[in-house]
């Protein structure tokens, strides 16, 4: 039984066949790219370029080089738990018989992403264009498997827009760059710390087993320490694993309060949309608006909405979530499931009436209701404010079209009848 946290020497193919079915989480490969250079190569300065001339990275034959891909690739298939993830790392000299291979085996492919490399090597021959690029193949079990995808931290790690697939990333050099005493390369293929770092945060979650059958110098499991994770590396090369295993040594784990993942809307906590008028949040009565006010659906007593003839659940109306943030879409309070338990907190500015509803604002000499601090929910007014300022901005999932709880979407609710909220 192979033990978590541990680097093993050997051929990975005969290593991975000790590992259980579904149990790994996560799958990171930078196999040998089948490179088949032959010459040396020179700068102008007739100085040798450092190349990858290594015997693992020799193959006599495309056909060898594709069953021994086949071969890796299908052990990590059956030790990936359900919704695992597959990433996979190669040049245009692999990449594309690999993919063929792990489509072939029944992986579905999420993404391509283009490792850009913002200080490539130049073509040093003048023959053809600078290979500043790698492409990485990020894949699952299967097409309809319910795999892992951080986007929220993605998205804070890339100041607040969506991740893009391609990632500028420099190639090693300096310090973080392992080399020996002469000066020489300790490892031809040493992948930067930065791309392990985005790959793990993107599909693994703290605890995760983190795989890589090439382990090589060792990025992975020290990222996945430093983030964390569990790792197993397989590697033949004795000099390979006492460079990951000094590595190792010097990799502080982060604290549990850094590596806690940011949880997306989908995954926060859920409250029916009933509790809510039960506990008199939205009390029957209440109208449910959208954006342009166009439809208007009153609440009744078992949570049920109304347009006109027509009654259902929240998830029948969609269009009453739809509301953006604006004017007269700001939170009076925190909604809080049973027990007091934040469900989450919006930034928003001081509570106001819509533009639409100003004919209905209280005088200037009315008390306007402050945004409270607690993350309680604090009771609306009470009767005597005018219905029209009253505007409340909750969550709800019904986009998802799920169940009718506070998450995904904001909807608008303005109270027609105020006498229905509780004193």
């Amino acid at each position: 039984m192979i033990k978590k946290n541990s680097i093993l020497h050997g051929d990975s193919l005969e290593l991975l066949k000790q590992i259980p079915d579904k149990s790994i989480d996560l799958v990171f490969a930078d196999p040998p790219y089948n490179l088949q250079l032959k010459d040396t190569l020179y700068r102008p300065d007739q100085t040798t370029v450092e190349a990858v001339t290594n015997d693992w990275d020799k193959f006599d034959t495309y056909q060898a080089y594709d069953n021994f891909s086949l071969l890796w690739l299908k052990e990590s298939k059956r030790v990936l738990r359900d919704g695992g993830a597959l990433w996979v790392i190669g040049s245009y000299h692999n990449i594309l018989r690999l993919g063929t291979s792990i489509q072939n085996l029944g992986f579905w492919i999420l993404n391509d992403i283009i490792w850009h490399k913002t200080n490539p090597m130049p073509n040093f021959r003048g023959t053809r264009f600078t290979n500043a690029h790698e492409t990485l193949l990020w894949c699952t079990t299967a097409r309809k498997a319910k795999y892992t995808f951080n986007y929220q931290n993605l998205k804070e790690l890339n100041e607040g827009k969506q991740m893009r697939s391609d990632w500028h990333i420099p190639i090693c050099a300096g310090k973080e760059r392992l080399r020996e005493s002469n000066n020489q390369r300790s490892h031809p293929t040493q992948k930067p710390e930065a791309l392990l770092y985005r790959i793990l945060v993107s599909s693994t979650n703290k605890g995760d087993i983190v795989l890589d059958p090439f382990l090589g110098s060792g990025t992975t499991a020290v990222m996945a320490k430093k983030l964390q994770r569990n790792f197993i590396g397989f590697e033949q090369d004795k000099g390979y694993i006492n460079l990951a295993k000094k590595r190792l040594k010097q990799t502080k784990v982060l604290a549990d309060e850094v590596v806690t993942m940011a949880k997306s809307r989908k995954d926060l906590p859920k409250v029916p949309f009933g509790e809510l008028v039960e506990q008199g949040i939205i009390p029957p009565g209440a109208v449910l608006t959208d954006k342009k006010e166009k439809f208007k659906a009153t609440v009744s007593f078992d949570g049920s909405l109304k347009i006109k003839d027509i009654s259902g659940s929240m998830t029948n109306f969609p269009i009453l979530t739809i509301n953006s943030r604006g004017p007269g879409c700001d939170s009076y309070g925190t909604v809080g499931k049973a027990g007091g338990s934040p469900i989450s907190e919006e930034a928003a500015g001081p509570l106001s009436p819509p533009p639409a509803m100003a004919r209905a604002a209280p005088p200037p000499t009315a008390a306007t209701p402050t945004r409270p601090q607690s993350s309680q929910f604090v009771p609306p007014p009470s009767a005597a404010t005018p219905a029209a300022a009253l505007r409340f901005c909750f969550f709800n999932n019904a986009l998802g079209g799920s169940s009718s709880s506070i998450v995904q979407a904001r909807i608008s609710i303005s109270v027609i009848r105020p006498s229905t909220f509780p004193s």
